[in-house]
């Protein structure tokens, strides 16, 4: 597994590292999986979200999946990069305050759940967000 950091806070790398080998595991991710993270503001996801989505206004997570789930399964000793995942730091400390936790468990829920977006799993019926925040809690519970 490699994660290629972008502006991680010195705070979190030690707990989002074990939060994404724990999600990579538990979707099944290969061994030689990469993915990417970036720690942007707001302007920023604003532009991507509205590029790539259609959606002009910011967001706590973006992800930009580069390789199917169903093609996980390579046999190559070549890294699979799984994908991009974009997190808006400012929206990100905003919620923690909202929610009553420290930055630290948001972006952990925030880089989980664009783990999850990398891996397939989606929220826009009911069913899809069910399984989508039982992985999550999963995920998450174990690294408390």
């Amino acid at each position: 597994m490699e994660i290629y950091w972008d502006n991680i806070p010195e705070c979190c790398e030690k707990l989002l590292t074990g939060l994404i080998t724990r999600g990579l595991h538990y979707v099944g991710a290969p061994h030689n999986s990469e993915i990417s993270i970036s720690f942007v503001n707001q302007d920023e996801i604003r532009i991507l979200n509205r590029d790539y989505r259609n959606i002009d206004k910011e967001t706590d997570v973006l992800s930009f999946p580069f390789t199917d789930p169903k093609d996980w399964q390579n046999k190559s000793d070549m890294p699979l990069a799984l994908g991009d995942i974009i997190i808006c730091m400012p929206v990100a400390q905003a919620q923690a305050e909202t929610y009553g936790h420290s930055l630290g468990r948001e972006l952990g829920f925030l880089t989980i759940h664009g783990l999850l977006h990398l891996a397939g799993y989606d929220h826009m019926e009911p069913e899809e967000e069910e399984r989508m925040r039982q992985a999550q809690r999963e995920i998450l519970e174990e690294m408390q």
